[in-house]
């Protein structure tokens, strides 16, 4: 890796540890999503990085339209679907339910697919907040304003966990771009998922628990890494953060 790579994950890492590495843990449960939700987002607001955590705590995928201050397409998709235009806004396509912000998102999360109770560190309260604050300072202004790209005929697909310090970076980038995609979490859900992939904090054969996404991964592609990128409009699949950087970089950046 780079030195400016190295220099953009630690500074990715002081942002998950700001945040108390949440977003890295998920539910072993599998739930089965016919629809994926849309969850319009900006990567650098502390109220979506409460909704991504609790989506990868849920272990649930999305639909991702990235709304950076200067957006275009995804601003004019939001205010069109009738509410006071805020970020986080979930939209579930198959029933037309619309929900706004933080709070209620989570609530509707937690209620449907966890135990109903909302999380202590996933609520919207002063700390939680002000520590999201903190992590997004930690980050500058990245995955805040939009920079002129060419836009994808199809969504691309990125799998990642919220935590992830490698992953954060490509996160940050498709916000810029305003780049859509299908957000696949792989959370972390047994002592040997964790560390980072070359490193596991396990003895032996890596194994995921059985009939996980993780394990599907693994099968399927014969690793389980965050982050992995699938663009289907070039057929490429892309390993690694940097890797990933520079092919977005190369195929969107105008």
């Amino acid at each position: 890796m780079s030195m400016t790579g190295s220099r953009n994950i630690a500074g990715s890492v002081g942002a998950s540890t700001l945040r108390l590495w949440q977003g890295t843990m998920g539910s072993r449960k599998e739930v089965e999503q016919t629809v994926l939700p849309v969850l319009y987002d900006r990567e650098s607001d502390p109220a979506c990085r409460l909704v991504r955590e609790s989506l990868t705590a849920l272990n649930l995928d999305v639909d991702v339209r990235p709304v950076p201050q200067g957006s275009v397409i995804h601003r004019m998709e939001l205010d069109a679907l009738g509410g006071k235009g805020v970020l986080p806004t979930l939209h579930f396509p198959d029933t037309g339910e619309v929900v706004e912000g933080v709070e209620a998102i989570n609530r509707v999360l937690f209620s449907r697919y966890g135990h109903g109770k909302v999380p202590r560190l996933q609520r919207a309260n002063r700390l939680n907040l002000f520590l999201s604050e903190l992590a997004s300072r930690a980050r500058g202004s990245r995955g805040t304003r939009r920079v002129e790209a060419r836009r994808p005929e199809q969504a691309l697909t990125l799998y990642s966990f919220e935590s992830s310090p490698y992953s954060r970076p490509v996160r940050e980038l498709l916000c810029e771009l305003e780049i859509p995609y299908r957000l696949i979490n792989i959370s972390k859900q047994q002592r040997a998922d964790l560390g980072p992939a070359i490193c596991r904090l396990h003895l032996g054969e890596y194994q995921p628990i059985p009939g996980s996404k993780r394990d599907r991964t693994l099968r399927e592609k014969g690793r389980v890494q965050a982050p992995y990128l699938i663009d289907p409009n070039s057929g490429q699949e892309v390993w690694e953060s940097e890797r990933v950087l520079t092919y977005l970089k190369n195929h969107y950046v105008v």
